[in-house]
């Protein structure tokens, strides 16, 4: 892709702060770290218009435009922008969602906990595609319980893989994954059954 403003923008402009509001409106739902062109496509305005409102939002968020520090921050990760907690945050939000959680995992996030578990470290897409079905706010739940995390971003693609964390074998009662049952009984192909899946 291009950062070519017009392809982006498509013609159209908007004022400086009506874009940072667009863009804020984005970010705050997007799962994956967005590149300049697609927030731009978004909010329907040239990518340099995009470029300079970011960096408008960065210092706003930092406090360094006057106002206080937020408690979470406008991050760049793969070549793409997406919101995050503040990490001095992270035990208070954890333990505030672990709070609000039920006790039990739905069937959904037992399935989807149990691919990551077995493929990882594996992309959101990939686990969508193993189990035919949207996994966003599985996904979500799962990293929220602690149960899995984020091991690293692909530079090209901007795609967040997953594994599982401690938690996982503690709530299981096992020292490693290696204790985890043999997955190719279970599948009507065999061994090689999930990675063909994987790669469909």
């Amino acid at each position: 892709m291009t950062d070519d403003p017009d392809i982006a923008g498509e013609g159209r402009t908007a004022p400086p702060t009506d874009v940072a509001r667009r863009l804020e409106a984005i970010l705050l739902i997007v799962e994956e770290p967005q590149s300049l062109v697609s927030l731009a496509t978004a909010v329907g305005a040239p990518v340099p218009a995009v470029r300079q409102a970011i960096e408008g939002l960065v210092e706003d968020y930092d406090g360094l435009a006057g106002g206080p520090r937020r408690g979470f921050e406008l991050r760049e990760v793969g070549g793409g922008w997406r919101l995050y907690v503040r990490e001095e945050h992270d035990d208070l939000v954890t333990e505030f969602v672990n709070t609000q959680a039920p006790s039990r995992l739905s069937q959904a996030a037992l399935e989807t906990l149990a691919v990551i578990a077995y493929k990882q470290p594996v992309t959101r897409g990939q686990v969508a595609s193993i189990r035919a079905v949207n996994v966003d706010s599985v996904v979500r739940t799962l990293l929220a319980r602690g149960l899995i995390t984020e091991e690293f971003t692909d530079a090209e693609t901007g795609a967040i893989h997953y594994g599982t964390t401690d938690a996982l074998l503690v709530n299981l009662g096992i020292n490693s994954l290696d204790e985890l049952p043999h997955i190719s009984p279970l599948l009507d192909d065999g061994a090689d059954g999930f990675d063909e899946m994987i790669r469909a």
